[in-house]
C-alpha cells in the first residue's frame, strides 16, 4: 500500500499538468483562429482548476492504476465551435494539434528538470521520480491523442487533412468513437500505435534537450 501511494504521489502532479494544459492549449489555438467560446466559458487559462473533471482526471487515473499498473484519463473538453474559425477544415488542424503540441513541450520541459536534478546534485529520489513521470505521462498522451479516430485531435487532423465529402463521412464516426477506442485498448491494438510514436517523440525530445545536457552533464 506504501508504495502504491507513492506512486501515485509520482504520478499526480505530471498527470495532472499534463491532461489540463493539453486542454489549455486548445483553447488558446482556438481563441486565435477565431473562435473565443473556450475564452468566454473561462477555459484559456493556465489554471488546472478550470480544466479538472472529477471522473476524468482523478477518479479514472486512480483507479486504472491501481486495478492496472496503466495511468490515463481525460480533463474537461475545451469547447470549440469549429464554424467560428476563419477557415474550419485548415485551422480545425491547428486547433487539434495544439494539444499534443503542448504536450511534447512538457516532455521537453520534464527532460530538462530532470537534467537539472543531475547537475545540481539532488539526492533525494521522489523529484528523479516526479521528472521522469512527467516525460513519460506527456509522450503517452502525445501518441494517444494522435491516433487518426475521432474524437481524438489525430481525428480531426484527419478529417482536416480528407476531401470534404470523405472528411464529413469519416466525422460520422466520432459517436462511436469512444467505443472504437475502449475495443482497440483492450485488444492491445493501440500499443502499435503509440509505443512507435512515444519512441519517436522521446529521441525528439532528447535531441532538442541535448545541447543543455551536454552543457549540464
Amino acid at each position: 500500500m506504501d508504495e502504491i501511494i507513492r506512486n501515485i504521489a509520482v504520478y499526480a502532479l505530471p498527470v495532472l499538468f499534463a491532461i489540463t494544459l493539453h486542454e489549455a492549449a486548445h483553447a488558446y489555438a482556438a481563441r486565435y483562429f477565431g473562435d473565443n467560446t473556450a475564452y468566454a466559458q473561462g477555459r484559456m487559462t493556465l489554471n488546472p482548476l478550470s480544466h479538472v473533471d472529477l471522473f476524468g482526471t482523478i477518479i479514472i487515473p486512480i483507479a486504472l492504476y491501481l486495478m492496472s499498473g496503466f495511468v490515463f484519463g481525460y480533463a474537461k473538453p475545451v469547447p470549440v465551435q469549429f464554424g467560428n474559425l476563419r477557415n474550419p477544415k485548415r485551422d480545425m488542424a491547428w486547433v487539434a494539434l495544439a494539444g499534443p503540441a503542448a504536450n511534447f513541450i512538457m516532455a521537453l520541459m520534464w527532460l530538462i528538470f530532470a537534467v537539472l536534478l543531475i547537475a545540481l546534485n539532488v539526492d533525494e529520489e521522489f523529484p528523479h521520480k516526479v521528472a521522469q513521470a512527467g516525460v513519460v505521462t506527456n509522450l503517452l498522451i502525445f501518441a494517444f491523442n494522435l491516433f487518426p479516430l475521432p474524437p481524438l485531435d489525430g481525428g480531426r487532423v484527419l478529417t482536416s487533412m480528407l476531401p470534404n465529402r470523405l472528411a464529413f463521412k469519416f466525422a460520422k464516426i466520432e459517436p462511436y468513437g469512444f467505443f472504437i477506442l475502449l475495443a482497440l485498448l483492450y485488444f492491445g491494438v493501440l500499443s502499435f500505435w503509440v509505443q512507435p510514436l512515444m519512441w519517436i517523440g522521446g529521441q525528439a525530445v532528447k535531441l532538442l534537450a541535448s545541447p543543455i545536457t551536454m552543457l549540464l552533464t
